[in-house]
């Protein structure tokens, strides 16, 4: 590559992690050109991309984002799994893949919301239920006091129109007896 094709790629890949929400990095050692497929395939279907690019030339991004902390795991045979939204996803379908092909990729290290994550810390987050379904268990839990407040509400306040009940018809009973008396 000559050095202008270089800087395009720079600037792409840079311009890639700054709309990702996270990103890790991979040691894909040991996966044949088949497996590698399959794992593009797999995180594609999710909406997630799988680059394999020049340390050099990442190291190069890096600098230029300020995230020179992650240089040094680019050592070797080195992927990135890009993903644009959730970062669970990514760390999901990369934790998924590796146990079932015999721990492979390895995930090296990871950025999540600009804040760097270790091999340990991308496994935890593939351990978590999807976003929608946490959002939900949020919204359940929200709801729930919520309901239980418009339940205790509606109790009261039915109490009162019975409390107003009674006292209606204990004033026409009162105004019924002085009217025979």
């Amino acid at each position: 590559m000559n050095v202008q094709q270089k800087q395009e790629v720079v600037d792409a890949l840079a311009q890639r992690l700054k709309d990702a929400s996270a990103f890790y990095l991979t040691d894909f050692t040991g996966l044949n050109v088949k497996r590698m497929t399959e794992l593009r395939a797999r995180l594609r279907r999710e909406g997630l991309q799988y680059v394999v690019v020049k340390n050099t030339l990442a190291e190069r991004v890096l600098a230029g984002m300020d995230l020179s902390q992650m240089a040094e795991h680019f050592r070797g045979p080195t992927g990135l799994v890009i993903g644009p939204d959730d970062p669970v996803v990514a760390a999901r379908v990369l934790s998924e893949f590796a146990r079932d092909h015999d721990n492979r990729p390895a995930v090296k290290a990871g950025m999540v919301e600009k804040r760097a994550v270790s091999a340990a810390e991308v496994e935890r987050l593939a351990k978590l239920p999807p976003r929608d379904q946490l959002l939900a268990e949020l919204a359940g839990a929200f709801a729930a006091p919520m309901s239980q407040l418009a339940y205790a509400l509606q109790a009261k306040l039915n109490e009162f129109v019975g409390l107003l009940d009674a006292l209606r018809n204990e004033r026409d009973a009162r105004a019924g007896s002085s009217e025979q008396g």
